[in-house]
């Protein structure tokens, strides 16, 4: 029932074909790393403090394990948004990640090979809706893997997203200041971890099944975050990247969630047309009126750095001996302006996979003052073992 009534044929012609991508025009730079975790709220030394990495395994900055996607031209949805849809919105529904050994620090350049994988189509809130998915390759100038990742694109109704908003929601929470005391103290938690851990390992051994993560929370969100965020990705910078072409009419589109986002040609004449938090598809997660418009009750978040949130989340708990081999995040529901994020983990069992690499095996989940879910998922994070 659901294929009678949204168009999906033109997707057929994108699915297994390596698509264009943009490239980066210079390598990666030590401010590059460091404004990546600063927008994604981690305070990990070893990406921004040169004392610190210089004392560390890798003897100088390295970037997060999250920090690829900040390379890509699209927060890793492009193979995952191909084919026209008509009259469609798009949402990031979650992505699956796995990374390899190879680390990234200044001067290398970071590359994506882009292939649309597959997709299906489901009746949701939203009525029929296409859940599309892309594969995204990133590998370094020598060719080494650094992790692949494959997003999910929630594809609707533009006329169904407008209908969905919910107006209760419309006005963000109120924090007091004895509030937002508690809440810094909540938040230093997470971050007085990774100063005990410092430089040492965290010990597959000493780790058991039923164990819980120590919580993470950030926030309260706001329009000033969100835009901090955005600003992180090394596209949202004026000539930054040498931009593939695309025409987002074309692919269903609707006029006012189109524009000249990320156009090549357009950044040589009139960019402030180009800026994607201000025109375009992205400009939903900044403005209230156009949030509203998808489906949203004010400003809301990326799923690229939801996703990178959980990626931070798990590799800063393992420390710089450790790493996330692997993760899945379904995102449930937005990270809205006024709101907190709190992400918490269950070890929920121990294994020594093929390879020889000791993991430890979590579900995570991600939450908002209200306790509303944000996301859930899965991951496998290898450790150091005694001996």
């Amino acid at each position: 029932m659901a294929t009678q009534t949204l168009d999906t044929s033109d997707i057929d012609n994108y699915l297994g074909k390596v698509m264009d991508t943009s490239t980066l025009r210079e390598p990666i730079g030590n401010n590059d790393i460091r404004r990546w975790v600063h927008a994604m709220h981690y305070p990990n030394l070893l990406h921004y403090d040169p004392k610190f990495a210089a004392e560390s395994r890798y003897g100088k900055i390295v970037a997060p394990q999250s920090f690829a996607i900040a390379t890509d031209d699209g927060h890793g949805a492009a193979p995952a948004c191909v084919g026209c849809l008509p009259n469609s919105h798009l949402l990031f529904g979650g992505d699956e990640w796995w990374f390899y050994d190879a680390k990234v620090s200044a001067g290398d350049t970071i590359t994506n090979t882009r292939i649309p994988f597959d997709y299906t189509v489901k009746d949701t809130g939203f009525g029929p809706t296409v859940f599309q998915r892309g594969d995204n390759n990133y590998a370094n100038q020598h060719g080494d893997p650094i992790a692949k990742q494959r997003s999910t694109s929630i594809r609707y109704s533009a006329a169904a997203g407008g209908d969905k908003v919910n107006q209760d929601d419309f006005d963000e929470p109120e924090w007091g200041d004895e509030e937002l005391d508690a809440l810094m103290d909540r938040k230093f938690a997470w971050v007085q971890m990774l100063h005990d851990l410092g430089h040492k390992e965290r010990w597959w051994d000493d780790v058991q099944v039923g164990d819980d993560l120590p919580e993470r929370v950030f926030g309260p969100h706001s329009i000033a975050s969100f835009t901090t965020e955005w600003r992180a990705f090394i596209v949202n910078t004026w000539g930054s990247m040498n931009l593939r072409k695309q025409d987002l009419l074309a692919m269903g589109f609707t006029p006012e969630m189109a524009g000249h986002e990320n156009d090549p040609d357009m950044m040589l004449v009139n960019p402030w047309l180009t800026d994607g938090a201000y025109f375009g598809p992205s400009r939903g997660h900044l403005f209230p009126k156009f949030a509203r418009k998808i489906g949203m009750p004010r400003g809301y978040g990326y799923g690229a750095s939801m996703g990178s949130w959980v990626t931070d989340y798990l590799s800063g708990w393992a420390g710089e001996h450790g790493g996330v081999v692997h993760s899945t995040a379904n995102y449930r529901g937005p990270a809205l302006t006024g709101d907190v994020t709190i992400q918490t983990a269950e070890v929920i069992d121990k294994t020594v996979d093929e390879e020889g690499r000791n993991l430890i095996h979590v579900k995570h989940k991600m939450v908002n003052q209200r306790g509303v879910t944000m996301c859930t998922g899965t991951a496998e994070i290898k450790l150091p073992k005694k001996g």
